[in-house]
């Protein structure tokens, strides 16, 4: 997650100079992705996002198996213990290689740095084309995952927990967004977009559960409910 905080307006533009003009900023979605259809953006980018996490019904058990404890904080946390954006391939860091893979016609130059694209943010359906308007956030954050078990891991289980790939841990979303959710559980925060609920709840499950760490009541109170709008 990165540590700035700016303001900016996203430019409205009509779907019909996206073609021709070069975007500042964000390109407005609707409020809830579930009252409109979605938009070619949201589709590629989608087809591009984190792997999908295990369905409903996965999840309700997965979540039953999960140990129940009161939220405590160990001493001695940091970032730091948790090596992320590790290189993946070549000069290619996981940040970048998220970004490529959760945006649209993404370029990226020789630093393996994204310089164009489009991203579609799944937390509250904005649509950025510059890079830096984006966050890459841990689903389960670092701190969390400390408060739940990973303060007792070695630095090789943090470091492949922080730049996890293979599971719905790492996601690109807008950067305002993603410091507003910080290192919250869901039963602090949920994403602003209410249809996303299902899929958050069932990607936070997964990851808890495969790295058995363990969730406070109210966190599992909430995920139940985050369980239960899911079709």
């Amino acid at each position: 997650m990165m540590t700035h905080f700016r303001r900016r307006t996203p430019a409205f533009v009509a779907t019909a100079l996206l073609a021709s003009l070069t975007l500042v900023g964000a390109v407005p979605a609707q409020a809830d992705s579930s009252l409109a259809p979605a938009s070619p953006a949201r589709a590629e980018a989608s087809a591009r996002s984190m792997p999908e996490p295990v369905d409903a019904a996965a999840a309700r058990a997965l979540l039953a198996e999960l140990t129940v404890a009161d939220e405590v904080t160990p001493p001695g946390y940091s970032r730091s213990k948790f090596p992320h954006w590790i290189t993946q391939s070549g000069t290619c860091d996981t940040r970048e290689v998220t970004l490529k893979r959760d945006g649209q016609d993404v370029q990226q130059d020789a630093q393996c740095r994204a310089v164009s694209g489009t991203w579609y943010s799944e937390y509250d359906a904005a649509t950025w084309t510059v890079a830096s308007d984006l966050d890459i956030d841990h689903m389960v954050p670092l701190k969390e995952a400390w408060k739940s078990g990973a303060a007792d891991w070695p630095t090789s289980q943090r470091r492949e927990f922080a730049n996890d790939l293979t599971l719905p841990q790492i996601i690109a979303v807008t950067d305002n967004v993603n410091q507003a959710k910080g290192d919250k559980d869901p039963g602090k925060w949920v994403p602003p977009l209410a249809s996303y609920h299902c899929t958050y709840g069932r990607a936070w499950i997964q990851v808890k559960h495969h790295y058995n760490l363990t969730t406070d009541p109210a966190e599992k109170t909430a995920l139940t409910g985050m369980l239960n709008t899911c079709s």
